[in-house]
């Protein structure tokens, strides 16, 4: 039986609500056969044509090059999005999330660098963390200019965005011109108002499950580590950040907070909350309209912070 929802183009999000809960239903499968699963997305929602895939090795670490037709000339004069997956820091990979970061390469005019960073519970926090360092790292030993790079991902990939950003702006590396967040995990203490308010209407994310995933992600560090959870850090000194959410996340507050957070530290703050869209809606682009748009908006936003770093 296939994994994928049976969707097909159009489809309204109630739909789509509907379907995800139907799928949660067959129950709770091992962490290796979830592994599987997640990276069958690349057949299940096919990277869009026009889009390359190049394996890269980052001294160590694996990623993917994903750079859509038409860009020219070196790598290192092209705009790039050093882009982190989902799965709770325990699943996911670059292939899993291939058609997320095809489409967001060709919105945004961009070559992605996604990287298959360290899982728990093989390699817990903060494992995770000096992968993302150690990869954008590399971005800029190669050449590419931080004013030409942006740092993106989606749920715990977004809170590893924000880790990166925190652990190199310590580090004194310079900042790249923008982070981009798709339902990012923030706050591994997992106890804002939304788990509560937003636990039925969230067909995705169980408040019990994403506890477990941060317990193997943890090892028994402190969730209130701020590489752990972002949202309890000093945020001075990063770049501007744009937050996309759904409104009905059990994460809701996870952005919000980040948000309000970044605001008060002085950073350019754009914060999306998208009326009765679930975690990471983007990942059906393919079939739901506002996954597309989303993509559409993250891409523009992208554009336009390049722009401005160019000037």
């Amino acid at each position: 039986m296939s994994n994928r929802p049976e969707t097909k183009p159009g489809m309204s999000i109630e739909r789509l609500k509907m379907l995800v809960r139907e799928r949660s239903k067959r129950g709770e499968l091992p962490l290796a056969e979830r592994r599987k699963v997640m990276d069958g997305n690349a057949q299940q929602f096919p990277m869009p044509d026009g889009v390359s895939v190049a394996p890269v090795d980052l001294g160590g670490l694996h990623a993917e090059w994903h750079v859509p037709a038409g860009l020219s000339g070196a790598a290192e004069s092209q705009h790039t999005v050093l882009y982190f997956h989902g799965g709770g820091y325990v699943i996911g990979s670059p292939v899993s999330h291939r058609h997320i970061t095809g489409r967001l390469a060709q919105a945004a005019e961009a070559r992605i660098l996604s990287v298959d960073y360290a899982l728990a519970p093989e390699h817990p926090f903060p494992a995770a963390v000096k992968d993302g360092v150690k990869a954008y790292r590399w971005l800029l030993a190669q050449g590419h200019a931080p004013s030409r790079i942006a740092v993106a991902g989606d749920s715990a990939g977004g809170g590893l965005t924000m880790a990166t950003l925190l652990a190199a702006r310590d580090e004194g590396l310079p900042m790249p011109a923008a982070a981009s967040l798709i339902s990012p995990w923030t706050d591994l203490t997992c106890g804002t108002e939304t788990y509560v308010s937003r636990a039925d209407a969230d067909p995705m994310i169980v408040p019990e499950g994403i506890r477990e995933m941060a317990a193997l992600y943890l090892a028994g560090a402190d969730a209130r580590d701020p590489l752990a959870s972002p949202n309890l850090a000093d945020l001075a000194g990063l770049p501007p950040l744009f937050i996309q959410v759904g409104d009905d996340e059990v994460l809701l507050d996870d952005s919000r907070h980040l948000a309000a957070r970044a605001r008060e530290a002085g950073l350019d703050v754009t914060l999306e909350v998208a009326p009765e869209m679930i975690h990471v809606w983007h990942a059906f682009y393919q079939m739901l309209p506002q996954g597309e748009a989303a993509i559409t908006r993250m891409g523009d936003y992208l554009s336009s912070r390049w722009k401005i770093r160019a000037l």
